[in-house]
């Protein structure tokens, strides 16, 4: 199957090398990043990002794994069925 329109949620819950290590991964994958909007939430002492992707179920698999593995970091994400 082609690439497909989709959302990655990111929450960040320790602030410091989590987000270093999350911008790392984005910047790898940038040519299939579509919109990112990044919000800090000091109060609660996370992070709150959010993709738009154009991907194939395995970028899409392959990037929520890389983010998935990182210390602090919770995703979910969904692609769309067309």
């Amino acid at each position: 199957m082609g690439k497909r329109v989709g959302f990655i949620g990111v929450i960040i819950d320790e602030r410091g090398k989590s987000v270093n290590e999350v911008n790392r991964v984005l910047s790898e994958v940038e040519d299939i990043v579509v919109a990112r909007m990044g919000v800090p939430y000091k109060e609660k002492s996370c992070c709150v990002i959010t993709l738009v992707v154009n991907a194939t179920t395995d970028e899409m698999g392959a990037l929520t794994g890389k983010l998935g593995e990182i210390q602090g970091v919770s995703i979910k994400s969904a692609l769309s069925k067309m």
